[in-house]
């Protein structure tokens, strides 16, 4: 019998997409793969879509499970502890899956039996009708069995989504549940790096498997000073985790990076907040990302500057880390700018997407 795989898709409002997405996972299911749809409280029409959708498929082994809205992590955790395929895949409810993935999926798992199967992804902004291919930096085609690699690849190449990732089920029950952590947004981010120490196997496939909608104004929406918190402990809560088990030196300079990359990005979207909130929320994760680091600041910039890290564009980490020493200082003149420019964008954003409404 072929290799099982169980899809999970968490929905919450989704009924402009929901159909258009289970469309391109229906449509390459086999007798042994499960389809579970997590509908997060929907008010919308999401959970008629699914049934429709699903309802064209009789034969195949899909369902539609319903919960009370607690976000995405909750919807996830939902799915998981349901999920009875060999293999787990999430999937966002408004992308793609592009043909012939499951079918690939398959035939590396009979080839290697892998603890985890790694793929790249398009980032897809159907607004401007335009799709960017992203490449992860694992070594393609074999297996590895690295783990100081495959965490090192990871952190270096920052894409930490978990549907790029197609995990055995074994090792998520190696995690204490709740795996995903209830409340938070980039739930993913705090749980890929525990889920990726405990594989001792990895195979890289260099395809694109999803095309990741991009929405024009989402980051306008969901900027908060919630938002900014979580987006920092991110990955300080994978920390202890990694703490316990074991980590190198050389992992722990590309945690610190990947950190710092989060942390510059924080606090550039901070100046879309008010004044108040922005000052309160920066001094709240310096905090947070400052006692995250193993190295510091002065360290990693070394290491960037000797080329004694992995990356495929140093002369950005270069920026990236004067900036992060900028925005540890308060430079005035670094805040200023950031100010002027993320308004700017904002508006930008804003006006498009009302030109789009229009």
């Amino acid at each position: 019998m072929s290799t099982s795989v169980s899809i999970i898709i968490p929905a919450y409002n989704a009924q402009l997409y929901i159909g258009e997405c289970l469309q391109s996972i229906l449509a390459q299911m086999r007798a042994s793969d499960e389809l579970i749809v997590v509908n997060d409280g929907s008010t919308d029409a999401t959970g008629a879509r699914v049934q429709e959708a699903l309802a064209a498929w009789p034969a195949l082994n899909a369902r539609l499970v319903t919960q009370p809205n607690q976000g995405v992590s909750a919807a996830r955790n939902h799915g998981l502890a349901l999920a009875q395929g060999e293999y787990i895949s999430f999937i966002d409810c408004d992308d793609i899956l592009l043909p012939g993935t499951l079918e690939a999926l398959e035939q590396a798992i009979g080839t290697h039996q892998p603890d985890v199967v790694v793929w790249d992804f398009n980032m897809w902004h159907p607004h401007k009708g335009t799709k960017a291919r992203i490449a992860m930096g694992y070594p393609p085609e074999q297996v590895i069995r690295d783990g100081s690699v495959m965490l090192r690849t990871f952190f270096a190449d920052r894409h930490m989504y978990v549907w790029a990732h197609v995990f055995r089920r074994a090792i998520y029950s190696g995690l204490p549940v709740p795996v995903f952590p209830p409340g938070r947004v980039y739930e993913d981010v705090a749980t890929l790096p525990r889920l990726l120490k405990l594989c001792t196997s990895l195979v890289y496939l260099p395809r694109p498997i999803i095309d990741y909608r991009q929405h024009p104004t989402s980051i306008t929406r969901v900027i908060s000073e919630r938002w900014c918190l979580d987006f920092t402990s991110a990955l300080a809560l994978a920390r202890a985790n990694l703490d316990q088990t074991g980590i190198d030196s050389s992992v722990k300079l590309h945690f610190d990076i990947a950190a710092s990359t989060f942390y510059i990005a924080v606090v550039k979207n901070s100046f879309q907040l008010s004044l108040e909130a922005g000052r309160r929320v920066r001094a709240q994760v310096k905090e947070i990302f400052q006692a995250s680091l193993y190295n510091s600041c002065d360290d990693i910039l070394a290491a960037i500057e000797s080329g004694a890290t992995q990356t495929r564009d140093r002369k950005g980490d270069l920026k990236m880390m004067r900036q992060v020493k900028q925005a540890l200082s308060g430079n005035v003149f670094f805040e200023v700018r950031q100010l002027a420019s993320r308004r700017l964008k904002r508006w930008q954003r804003e006006r498009r997407a009302g030109g789009a409404a229009a």
